[in-house]
């Protein structure tokens, strides 16, 4: 790609990640190399499957109790924090040695939010990236300054879920 763009996907609705990992697969079968990074999840889900087949596509995650941080005590978020770190940091370590051509950041913005990333980093590689890199950033409720930076911001809006109902998240659909 000579020119690489920034997404975002936010919203209260499901399916930001789920369009990432469209965008990744897509990107993968053109024989793009794709680093996808999650920040703030917990178990495993059923398409890191998929794209752990997948050679085009690297998946980067940290520790898999950084999740709801309204729960945390100091050092949780101490932890947290310094896993998300690492995996921003490899992120771009990666998008720098030009092995990336579509960088996907998951509930980054999430992190972001809640001060579990390194903000000023992660505004400073938005604005600084490679030229040909494709960044994508999910979560809900972007600040203005992320939006400001994205050239596709895609709102999902929750209309209606099944959890409202009391159906619980079910294996192969909500995770």
């Amino acid at each position: 790609m000579d020119r690489g763009l920034i997404h975002i996907y936010c919203g209260d609705g499901k399916g930001k990640t789920t369009a990432s990992i469209g965008l990744a697969v897509r990107a993968a079968g053109r024989d793009l190399k794709v680093v996808f990074a999650q920040f703030l999840k917990s178990a495993p889900t059923g398409e890191l499957k998929i794209l752990a087949a997948i050679p085009q596509v690297t998946h980067l995650r940290g520790d898999e109790n950084c999740t709801f941080s309204f729960g945390m005590d100091a050092e949780q978020r101490s932890k947290c924090y310094a896993s998300h770190a690492a995996v921003l940091n490899q992120s771009i370590a990666l998008c720098e040695k030009g092995l990336v051509d579509v960088l996907v950041l998951d509930e980054i913005i999430g992190a972001y939010n809640s001060g579990l990333v390194d903000k000023e980093r992660l505004l400073y590689f938005i604005k600084n990236k490679p030229e040909s890199v494709e960044v994508v950033l999910t979560g809900r409720n972007p600040c203005r300054e992320l939006i400001a930076l994205g050239d596709y911001v895609s709102e999902i809006k929750n209309v209606k879920h099944p959890y409202d109902a009391g159906i619980p998240a079910r294996t192969g659909i909500e995770r």
